[in-house]
């Protein structure tokens, strides 16, 4: 069992500071903008070049709500195992329902051409509103990609390298030396 694991510390289960990603799309759309989403955060892992897996999760794992996800799970050397860091999920119009969230489609343009005199009979009528799909997803779990770098950048001696992509964020600084103990 796992009761009373990742209870303290950064790694702690669901609860974590994150920047949450959101996405309103068509149905039409919903599948491509739920991949988009997910790519904008396996750039995130990619531009630190911290290791990771895409993981689809099965119709089990997945969430009340969603339909579709993916969970982005980090290398941690010290457990020697993948730990999730971010989780990306397709809603369909479930989260779109439950708030009332509509949008009016366009008019085709093959339905609004036609000769004039029918256009002068009758008015275009208007597609019925229809309900949007949401896609959602964390950015990257802070806590938790703060220990993947400090992991997987720390050297032998204890001091950790700074990733490239962070340089310019700690004044060109490359290294974190360690601090020694009198």
């Amino acid at each position: 069992g796992s009761y009373g694991r990742d209870t303290r510390g950064l790694i702690r289960t669901h609860q974590f500071y994150k920047v949450e990603l959101v996405k309103i799309a068509s149905a039409e759309t919903s599948d491509e903008e739920h991949h988009k989403l997910t790519r904008h955060a396996e750039e995130c892992l990619e531009g630190l070049e911290i290791p990771y897996r895409k993981m689809r999760l099965c119709s089990g794992d997945v969430g009340f709500s969603a339909q579709h996800c993916y969970d982005l799970e980090a290398w941690l050397p010290s457990t020697g195992e993948y730990r999730e860091i971010s989780s990306c999920s397709n809603t369909g119009d479930f989260q779109a329902r439950r708030m009332g969230l509509r949008y009016r489609p366009k008019v085709a343009e093959e339905e609004s051409d036609g000769d004039a005199k029918s256009k002068k009979n009758k008015k275009a009528k208007k597609p019925k509103p229809v309900f949007c799909h949401t896609i959602n997803g964390s950015g990257l779990a802070v806590g938790r990609t703060l220990v993947a770098v400090l992991e997987n950048y720390q050297t032998p001696e204890g001091d950790v390298v700074v990733p490239e992509v962070l340089r310019p964020y700690m004044g060109g600084l490359e290294i974190l030396k360690r601090v020694k103990k009198d």
